[in-house]
């Protein structure tokens, strides 16, 4: 693994697989309060804080005890400012914390190391992972840093392998806080970062003097991205190329009727609800099918228990509706795969994507996909592989705040052109055979992993 076992510090070998293990001395779970302190003019004071605190829990003096009370207190007065507000100074705090990147030009380097979220179930951590398996295929080594365990592994890399980073703009300086210097120094960095709208917060241009270059992928999202002056380079995830194989699992072993058309959703709440639209999802699919028995919408929702407000909106408004599930359990991405092959149709009626994989994904197992006809989706799905839909642009609006962004627009998707692909699919088991069929050519020949080895070669990762 690069001059990172040598550099970086001691590894175990098991194999051809080296495992590094680089946990910061550095608190790794942080309130939002505890990460303003945690920077370096304030550390003395939190230590104090930390230590009053714990001889409080202890029974210790009064003195002690208003101490811990005045942490309290402070912790308080910064939730009292407004999420945007907080949000900003973390972003700038991080930043400062961690040294700009300096220019370095490409140079040939024994294989690559992504970061990113792979012990998450996430868009980020999904596509980290879709990268490694590909980059392995194409006999590229990949080392990877879990940037929640800390923990650099995988294939062994050379001296000034490049690092490319699947974590978003506003968080990655606080990554990289928590890297070794070696790990985040004397290589090429490149941001590999998703957005779903056609403009990017200004938050964000903060985190370009990070990275020396930004990879997209979409041409939706480079758009955006191309205004935070960096190079920017579109490197499509390679669902053709390196997507996980199916468990095999049957409708019975999910639960799931046998004699019934089946329509699939899948989101994650934590990627805001009002973008993936599952209130119009329920009433296009209730007005497209009534309660017919023989039709099915499920609903497999992610992180419900982090937005419980959100799950309940969900709930009411499908009401006592026979023909609709949800499924809140996690699953692998194996079974998430086999969930999606049980499906008939897979719908999207999204406001807007970076990417899609769920789209992706679902046509590389050739599946039925309906989807709104506007953003990143649109660039590998047309009517000849799938159905898509119209749409009007609206303004962005999110009540969570992470989308609400008025001045630019996303889609509304229209509610009968909805109904009518429901119903058109549902009803014509050979047009969806024969939509599915063309949708695993599209994904198998369109995202093949071409745009990722051309940027491979670019950055300078070699075999």
């Amino acid at each position: 693994m690069d001059c990172s076992v040598s550099t970086l510090g001691a590894g175990r070998q098991r194999g051809n697989i080296a495992f590094l293990s680089f946990h910061s001395r550095k608190k790794s779970h942080f309130s939002e309060a505890g990460l303003i302190v945690s920077f370096p003019v304030f550390r003395p004071a939190f230590q104090r804080f930390r230590l009053l605190a714990h001889a409080c829990d202890q029974g210790q003096t009064p003195h002690e005890r208003t101490m811990k009370q005045s942490l309290s207190i402070f912790h308080k007065v910064w939730q009292r400012f407004p999420a945007d507000a907080r949000r900003r100074f973390f972003v700038w705090a991080t930043a400062l914390a961690v040294p700009p990147v300096r220019p370095r030009k490409p140079v040939a380097a024994h294989g690559m190391i992504v970061a990113g979220e792979f012990s998450r179930s996430s868009g980020l951590g999904e596509g980290a992972r879709l990268m490694v398996r590909a980059l392995r295929e194409m006999g590229i080594p990949c080392a990877t840093w879990d940037i929640d365990r800390r923990v650099l592994e995988g294939d062994r890399t050379g001296p000034g392998a490049p690092l490319v980073m699947h974590v978003n703009a506003p968080m990655l300086p606080y990554a990289q806080f928590f890297m070794p210097r070696a790990l985040r120094t004397g290589r090429r960095i490149v941001g590999y970062w998703a957005w779903e709208l056609p403009v990017v917060p200004e938050i964000w241009r903060i985190a370009r003097r990070h990275v020396h270059e930004i990879w997209a992928p979409s041409q939706f999202t480079a758009g955006a991205l191309r205004s935070l002056g960096r190079p920017v380079r579109i490197v499509e995830h390679p669902v053709g190329l390196a997507e996980e194989k199916s468990s095999g699992r049957d409708r019975t072993s999910f639960g799931l009727p046998e004699n019934c058309v089946i329509v699939l959703v899948s989101f994650s709440l934590s990627s805001s609800m009002v973008r993936k639209s599952p209130i119009e999802t329920i009433h296009a699919f209730r007005k497209a099918f009534g309660d017919r028995t023989d039709r099915l919408l499920l609903l497999k929702i992610g992180h419900t228990a982090h937005y419980p407000e959100d799950l309940a909106t969900i709930q009411a408004a499908i009401g006592g509706a026979p023909n609709i599930r949800i499924e809140t359990g996690q699953l692998d991405g194996a079974d998430r795969l086999a969930l999606t092959e049980c499906a008939d149709i897979v719908l999207s009626l999204h406001r807007s994507e970076g990417f899609g994989l769920v789209v992706a994904e679902a046509m590389a197992l050739g599946r039925c996909v309906i989807a709104t006809d506007w953003s990143a989706t649109a660039e590998f799905m047309d009517e000849t592989c799938g159905l898509p839909v119209s749409y009007t642009l609206v303004p962005a609006r999110d009540p969570r705040g992470i989308w609400d962004m008025p001045d630019t627009q996303w889609a509304l998707p229209d509610m009968e052109a909805a109904v009518q692909a429901l119903r058109t699919a549902a009803d014509d088991p050979d047009l969806r055979a024969r939509l599915g069929a063309h949708a695993r050519h599209r994904i198998a020949t369109r995202l093949n992993g071409a745009t990722l080895r051309e940027a491979a070669q670019a950055v300078g990762a070699r075999p």
